[in-house]
Order: C-alpha cells, then sequence, then structure tokens
C-alpha cells in the first residue's frame, strides 16, 4: 500500500519521524548526562530538546493519520496503526507533561519531569517497532513498484501507470 503523502517520491510521515524521534531521545540522553553531572547547561538542552521534539511530533503526526485513514479496515496493519498513533499520542503527552514541568533554563527539572520523559522514552521505543512492523512487514508507505531493482522514486515513467519494470538481463 503506497502511502498516500508523499515528497518526491517518500512517505512524509517516514521521512519526518526522525526528528521527534531523534530529538527526545537525544533529550533523555542529556537528562541522564545532567543527573550525572548535576551541570544546568545538560538541563537546558534537554529542555529545548524537548521543545523542538514536540514541534516535529506535532508537524510528523498529520501525515502519519493521513496514511492510517487509506488502510482498509478490519485489517491487522489497521490495528497496529491506531496502536502506533495512539501510543505516539501518548508519548507526546509524556514530554509535553515533563516539558511543562521544567522550569526555563537553566533550572533543575523536578523528579517527575525526569519519570515522565523517561517512560516516554520507553514507550517511543514500542511504538517505533510497531512503525516498524508497519513499514517492514506489512507494507505500509511501501511503493505498489517496490522490489530489489525497483526504478529510482523520482523516475516519472512508473507514476503514469505504466507496468513495474521487468528485471534487464
Amino acid at each position: 500500500m503506497e502511502s498516500r503523502a508523499k515528497l518526491l517520491g517518500h512517505p512524509v510521515h517516514q521521512v519526518l519521524v526522525v526528528f521527534p524521534l531523534g530529538l527526545l531521545s537525544t533529550a533523555v540522553i542529556f537528562d541522564l548526562i545532567y543527573l550525572a553531572n548535576s551541570d544546568p547547561t545538560m538541563a537546558a538542552v534537554a529542555y529545548w530538546l524537548v521543545a523542538a521534539g514536540l514541534v516535529g511530533a506535532v508537524v510528523a503526526a498529520p501525515f502519519g493519520t493521513r496514511d492510517w485513514l487509506a488502510i482498509p479496515p478490519g485489517t491487522r496493519a489497521k490495528r497496529i496503526g491506531a496502536l502506533h498513533g495512539g501510543g505516539n499520542m501518548v508519548v507526546a503527552l509524556l514530554f509535553l507533561g515533563s516539558w511543562l514541568l521544567r522550569p526555563e533554563p537553566p533550572g533543575a527539572p523536578s523528579l517527575l519531569a525526569f519519570l515522565l520523559s523517561f517512560a516516554g522514552a520507553a514507550l517511543a521505543m514500542v511504538t517505533g517497532w510497531l512503525g516498524g512492523e508497519l513499514v517492514d512487514r506489512l507494507g505500509v508507505g511501501i511503493s505498489d513498484n517496490a522490489g530489489l531493482d525497483a526504478p529510482s522514486s523520482l523516475d516519472t515513467r512508473h507514476h503514469r501507470g505504466e507496468a513495474p519494470y521487468a528485471r534487464q538481463r
């Protein structure tokens, strides 16, 4: 099933989702560094990484929702997509709670702020796996013309309804 929202032939959601995942997980790393050495710079970096990660999540989510709406009802992909999307909403809410509980830099985050971000990161590992299951196992967002010898996504010939390319001998 091909993605409904593409940029240069690739699914937009899969392109954008790396930003919130990377930013939020890096914020947790800076939280751990802060806990190890109490350097207020680390708390400030985590604060801004969480903020940027939340913005990234808000930008990526509508594209994932659009793709999920196109999945046929009653399928395993629809169920896994619902868990993936719903779980990511919880991830975003956990990180939002963590961010709201953090004082503006250079203040020290509360224990609850840390716990919420750690819980968000743990859940993000599960929802990330579910996203991988959707793409890698179930083929959601994958081109109908995909294959080991598929042409470039920038090659417009296969977008005009022509048959997929045959293996060249």
